[in-house]
């Protein structure tokens, strides 16, 4: 039996919440985004979302022990309440799993946060047959269609060179973990020099350490003079730059799936947008139920939209409600 509680999932039969955003005695995190990744008492990860969790987590809950790891690389099955778990690669950061549970009453999967194709930064996702699955489907709209990566990878070299020809500064602004260490991988392949805000750095240090390739990169100071031409890093939370970059010229392009929507990134004063994503895109979505097979398909981050479409086509699939029960795994 699965319960949603509010953005959180509970798997009754095996005793393990999914994604908690409220504290628990054992929590799967499938990555480490701020809105999957909470403290819990013990939390089931990948080694590289709890190392990225270990550097995320306020400091005194690791010190302290209150936050403990129970790690499983992936492809690595283990055994919990007559259910077979395995953490299969989920390909949206480093580090992000699927859940695979494997019991009498057939094969589910909980894809958490995913994206198809390759990744300069992070494992490919691998898509496994199920019965049941439990997707995330935040592009689940028809227009949510992305260029192929070496047009966007193509076209935010060329910004950054032409803004710094122009005298201007090139500013990408993305998220701190995944997308950020992504960019500087994209950018860095071109030459370019990298300059990047405190927190991304600290992400780009776990990247390394877990034997993720990243250019060579430097955090931003107040004695920063970009006189080698370099490019800026910088989350897009972080609206309000330093005095001495807002005294630039900047010109700046926000990273996000969100390109169809223009307001999307002109709300964080951006200049340009690129379709840098690191969740699937529509035809994607599509490809990764073609792929599983699965006889029931549940959308927990959809729309009603999506899965209206998909019934229309012939597959079982609704949106779990907030408080709504599903029997998955019972015995069939």
């Amino acid at each position: 039996m699965f319960s949603r509680v509010g953005r959180s999932i509970y798997a009754t039969g095996i005793d393990l919440w999914l994604d908690s955003l409220t504290r628990r005695a054992r929590s799967y995190i499938s990555h480490g985004h701020a809105d999957h990744a909470r403290p819990h008492d013990l939390v089931v990860a990948t080694p590289q979302t709890a190392a990225i969790c270990r550097a995320r987590f306020p400091r005194k809950a690791i010190l302290s022990g209150s936050t403990m790891f129970e790690e499983h690389p992936y492809e690595s099955p283990w055994e919990s309440e007559h259910h077979r778990l395995t953490l299969i690669s989920a390909g949206h950061v480093l580090g992000s799993s699927q859940l695979l549970i494997e019991g009498e009453g057939g094969r589910f999967v909980y894809t958490g946060d995913f994206k198809l194709g390759t990744s300069r930064t992070c494992e490919e996702a691998r898509v496994p047959r199920c019965d049941t699955l439990l997707m995330e489907c935040t592009f689940g709209e028809p227009h949510f269609v992305f260029p192929p990566r070496q047009e966007v990878e193509a076209e935010m070299i060329s910004f950054a060179n032409e803004t710094h020809d122009a005298g201007a500064l090139p500013t990408f602004l993305a998220y701190s973990l995944g997308k950020a260490q992504e960019a500087m991988a994209i950018l860095g392949s071109a030459g370019i020099p990298l300059v990047v805000h405190d927190a991304i750095a600290t992400i780009a240090d776990v990247y390394v350490q877990c034997g993720v390739a990243l250019p060579a990169y430097r955090r931003f100071t107040e004695f920063e003079t970009f006189s080698d031409g370099a490019a800026l890093v910088w989350p897009p939370a972080s609206k309000s730059l330093p005095r001495m970059i807002a005294q630039k010229n900047v010109v700046a392009a926000m990273l996000t799936g969100w390109t169809a929507d223009k307001r999307s990134y002109a709300s964080y004063r951006s200049n340009r947008g690129f379709s840098l994503s690191d969740h699937a895109d529509y035809p994607a979505l599509l490809r990764y139920i073609e792929l599983a097979q699965p006889t029931h398909v549940v959308l927990f981050h959809g729309n009603q939209g999506f899965a209206r479409h998909l019934r229309s086509v012939g597959i079982n699939a609704q949106v779990l409600g907030e408080h709504e029960q599903l029997s998955l795994l019972d015995p069939v």
